[in-house]
């Protein structure tokens, strides 16, 4: 059974929580201090130099990446139509898992960060700015006129079914209320957001129906 070090609340650990629900596949689910930097203990570090959470152990194989744990796994049951065999296809799903790690990840993911979370986690440390929380948002704002815009015409991101290109960009961008972006401008994007989460085997992430539930905890604590 192969091993996955995730932390609950992140949302890179959740895309592969997610595809192996959907793929029915069976891990070992082992979860990390996140927030009390247990990924940057000597014991992780020597799994994961990067210290970061997914991590996936399968015998000999360890992967220290959402996307390329989300490849593999769809990879291996390919059959399934999450991933594809035609390079041109594969392609078109990787635009996506780009898109994924650098206009979702700058933006949404950022702003989620600082206001649930107290900090960007950004590999720079936890520090943030106001300027850095505006930047993030408007980089989410723009992100999300580029989806609409794609979802306007289209059921889904790539290959017209579900691909990991939609498990890549859905989880952040239906977070992204968490980090005070609005998603009712957004029509098309709602939509899409509904339809992942009607699938077969779906399961939820905490802050998908209440996108203030850290922020409630904090005011009650203080």
């Amino acid at each position: 059974m192969p091993t996955l070090y995730s932390y609950k609340e992140s949302g890179n650990s959740y895309k592969v929580r997610l595809l192996a629900a959907f793929l029915g596949i069976q891990l070992d689910i082992v979860e990390v201090d996140f927030l009390g930097d247990e990924q940057h203990g000597e014991k992780f570090l020597a799994i994961n130099p990067k210290g970061e959470v997914p991590t996936l152990v399968d015998g000999d194989l360890v992967l220290t990446d959402s996307a390329a744990i989300l490849v593999y796994f769809a990879g291996k049951h390919a059959n399934t139509g999450w991933w594809s065999s035609d390079v041109v296809e594969q392609a078109h799903i990787t635009d996506w898992l780009a898109f994924s790690a650098s206009w979702v990840q700058y933006g949404v993911f950022i702003a989620r960060a600082i206001l649930s979370f107290g900090g960007p986690y950004n590999g720079l440390g936890t520090a943030s700015t106001e300027q850095t929380l505006r930047e993030s948002q408007t980089r989410g704002i723009k992100s999300l006129q580029v989806l609409d815009k794609r979802l306007a015409q289209n059921e889904w991101l790539a290959l017209g079914r579900p691909t990991i290109a939609d498990i890549a960009v859905f989880v952040y961008v239906a977070l992204a209320p968490m980090g005070d972006v609005s998603l009712q401008p957004f029509a098309n994007v709602r939509q899409w957001i509904e339809r992942i989460k009607g699938l077969p085997g779906f399961i939820p992430i905490d802050g998908l129906d209440d996108p203030l539930y850290r922020r409630k905890d904090e005011k009650k604590q203080a």
